[in-house]
């Protein structure tokens, strides 16, 4: 295969390396909050949005971002609520959503997640297809409690509903359902107006995606409830709705260009997603790059 798109790399080296996260400034991120209902809000910094629940019991916060920005994730939620985080729910293992793990744990919170993200977290990481190596985490930034299919917290008048579905964007993904306030946070298994990173190399898959999001469209969502995707701006569900949509039209081209033995080369220059572009190819990957990084996918896996 020819040499990929340089953009893409360094685009996707500041979404899941730490070591990338260390040379950015973050000084100038600020912390917007968003209230979705009496005890439900979602933070959006700079990394993956987090979500958090904070009420008369307690205060469980899903997703972290990065170490340098937990003073100011801090600051934000005690401008809410004067209680510390006493959970975080990773819903993968990349480092935009967990890198605050080891400085949020130092401040007395449990970290959860699927197992998957524990196992990932805790060796290397090699993605064949954009040669990067991401390090192991160190050990007090490891989720303390991991579960297989599902799990619930009952906090603050509610059973947050937590929910593992199979090779999505990672292995590890967890869908987080807050059914009284009406908001489900879809961790990076949905991203609003964004074309995704689908990361292969740890399990993940557009299959997977498709699927995921038709399980939270089907069981979770109605035209009212509110949705933290993994990046970009709270959704709906016809949001999500689009999203799913586009991935089905854009992997089921790629799909058939594979099958008429085109090279990823030749794919990547028939305009596969030329009509989603204007809305999803501008803050992260290019229509280009996205159907490179299909093609790439599905040809390995088959999904």
């Amino acid at each position: 295969m020819s040499k990929r798109p340089l953009a893409l790399v360094a685009a996707l080296a500041v979404l899941v390396s730490l070591p990338a996260a260390a040379q950015r400034d973050f000084s100038k991120v600020e912390i917007k909050t968003t209230k979705l209902g009496d005890t439900v809000y979602m933070l959006e910094g700079a990394g993956g949005n987090i979500g958090v629940s904070a009420g008369e019991d307690t205060v469980f916060m899903v997703d972290d971002q990065y170490a340098p920005l937990t003073p100011k994730i801090i600051e934000a939620i005690a401008k809410f609520t004067p209680k510390p985080v006493q959970f975080i729910l990773n819903t993968h293992w990349h480092g935009d959503h967990t890198g605050g793990n080891e400085s949020m744990g130092k401040t007395g919170a449990v970290i959860v997640a699927h197992e998957n993200v524990r196992r990932r977290m805790n060796a290397d990481q090699f993605d064949a297809f954009w040669k990067t190596k991401t390090a192991p985490s160190p050990r007090a930034a490891l989720p303390v409690v991991t579960f297989t299919i599902s799990m619930s917290f009952h906090v603050n008048g509610e059973e947050i509903r937590v929910l593992h579905v199979g090779h999505a964007h990672t292995d590890g993904d967890a869908i987080v359902h807050f059914p009284k306030s009406d908001v489900v946070h879809m961790g990076d298994v949905a991203w609003n107006g964004i074309y995704p990173f689908i990361d292969y190399s740890t399990g993940g898959s557009v299959t997977g995606t498709i699927a995921a999001c038709d399980f939270v469209l089907q069981e979770m969502v109605t035209e009212k409830t509110r949705i933290i995707p993994g990046h970009g701006p709270l959704a709906t569900r016809a949001d999500l709705q689009a999203y799913r949509d586009m991935l089905a039209t854009v992997s089921l081209r790629v799909r058939q260009a594979l099958a008429t033995g085109k090279s990823d080369e030749e794919i990547a220059r028939m305009e596969l997603s030329k009509e989603f572009d204007a809305k999803w190819g501008v803050r992260f990957l290019k229509g280009e790059q996205f159907v490179t990084m299909l093609a790439a996918g599905l040809r390995q896996t088959g999904n």
